[in-house]
């Protein structure tokens, strides 16, 4: 058995592929650095990651593929899901072997890809849903949240266009980091920042003026009208519910019991 590893990045599937191109290999798996090696390996080739492979293995992507199939490659990497990278790997090697490999569902490489990434957007759909906002004294408003895969790449642009007129910090507690919006001084007439999201890091997550199991901002940090509103929102959800009509197996469908513990309304 022939195995490649990689540094766990997509630049290093890309490198992967050249690699095994210019080797004139197929490799059977390709694993990330540091994870075990199958029972019965033969051969490992270690990956060296470079933007000039990775370059020209993604430009010959973008002769070979639509735009939408492009598309799917990028947001299953979005999955962080430990069984992608070797059918990742081999559908790309495949792309440049096989014309239309992309409309292929038969291919278990394929297949895998295709799902993978139709459950990333299920996904950024429901955080673009379940997101709920907590307004603090300065007038930024803060959303944190814990997805399954790492979808908050694919859904700032939504709430910048939706929310462009104020500030906001949207924060995975899961992976430690967040995106942050702020109006600037040279805003357009619109009213709207001209500035675009930011990846922000904190090095210290317990100086933090929220709680990242719950959420909640700190009542010295709260705008003054935000619990007013958050107690308005309860009472109409609860004011809304028809007693007679509730399906608590309907609901955990719709909205799984994992967003709770941030959502207001179930606080």
């Amino acid at each position: 058995m022939l195995v490649y590893t990689f540094d766990n990045t997509i630049d290093g599937i890309l490198s992967a592929v050249f690699d095994a191109y210019f080797r004139h290999q197929q490799p059977d798996m390709l694993v990330g650095e540091g994870a075990q090696l199958p029972l019965f390996c033969e051969e490992v080739w270690q990956v060296v990651t470079t933007e000039e492979k990775a370059t020209r293995v993604w430009t010959g992507l973008e002769k070979r593929l639509p735009r939408e199939a492009l598309h799917l490659i990028m947001v299953s990497w979005q999955s962080e899901e430990n069984d992608l990278p070797t059918p990742l790997f081999h559908y790309i090697y495949k792309v440049f072997g096989t014309k239309g490999i992309e409309r292929n569902f038969s291919d278990p490489d394929v297949l895998h890809v295709t799902n993978t990434a139709r459950r990333v957007m299920h996904e950024q759909l429901r955080m673009k849903q379940f997101i709920r906002f907590q307004k603090a004294k300065d007038g930024t408003y803060l959303a944190v949240v814990s997805p399954d895969h790492n979808v908050l790449p694919l859904i700032t642009s939504h709430f910048q266009d939706r929310f462009g007129d104020q500030s906001w910090l949207i924060y995975d507690a899961k992976r430690h980091y967040g995106y942050y919006y702020s109006l600037t001084p040279n805003a357009s007439p619109k009213g709207k920042g001209s500035s675009m999201p930011i990846r922000v890091i904190f090095e210290d997550e317990n100086s933090l003026p929220f709680d990242l199991s719950n959420g909640k901002l700190d009542e010295a940090v709260l705008s003054e009208n935000d619990q007013l509103f958050q107690d308005l929102w309860r009472t109409y959800f609860k004011a809304v519910c028809i007693k007679e009509r509730m399906n608590p197996r309907k609901q955990l469908s719709d909205m799984p019991r994992r967003y709770w513990k941030y959502m207001t309304e179930k606080q």
